[in-house]
């Protein structure tokens, strides 16, 4: 998975009555624009994330 920042990443929920998480990528650290990501959550909240399989990137 690459991304650059400006992008959303977006997290589909693995349970029936859960939401998909969206945020933006306010940071690359992996190389080749690789994870980790920096993300600023719809929440607001702000994360080291390492996506799993059940995400993916929208370009910005």
């Amino acid at each position: 998975m690459q991304a650059k920042v400006g992008d959303r990443l977006v997290t589909e929920s693995n349970k029936v009555d859960s939401p998909r998480r969206e945020g933006e990528i306010v940071e690359v650290r992996g190389g080749d624009g690789g994870p980790p990501f920096l993300v600023r959550w719809d929440d607001g909240h702000e994360g080291l994330t390492f996506p799993g399989p059940d995400a993916h990137v929208v370009p910005g």
